[in-house]
């Protein structure tokens, strides 16, 4: 049996120096990060919902379940692009706040 390499941290030296930032650098990377956390925010709301059961579901099944899943998680990425909530665009410019080269363009 083979021994495994240590881990690495993805922070490399000082803990400001990190691995790969370059995905921080434009406002188009943090708008669509918005967008994605909006669209987990609205699935967990309607999972929320489907998990009350308001009513004893005549045809429940567990294949019923993970396809409403799936429907619910199609539902909050389209939700969240053309229809949004407000949040991601808070977060996005919460975050691009000090950040001047991120200020412009705010998110859809």
């Amino acid at each position: 049996m083979t021994a495994l390499p240590p881990l690495q941290s993805p922070l490399v030296g000082s803990p400001s120096e990190a691995a790969d930032t370059s995905r921080l650098s434009t406002r188009e990377n943090l708008t669509r990060a918005a967008q994605q956390f909006e669209s987990l925010f609205i699935h967990q709301m309607l999972k929320s919902a489907r998990a009350a059961k308001l009513d004893d579901g005549l045809f429940d099944s567990e294949a019923l379940n993970q396809f409403q899943d799936m429907q619910d998680a199609k539902l909050s990425e389209t939700m969240a692009v053309h229809t949004p909530m407000g949040i991601g665009k808070a977060l996005a410019d919460f975050l691009a706040k000090n950040r001047p080269d991120l200020k412009g363009g705010g998110a859809k």
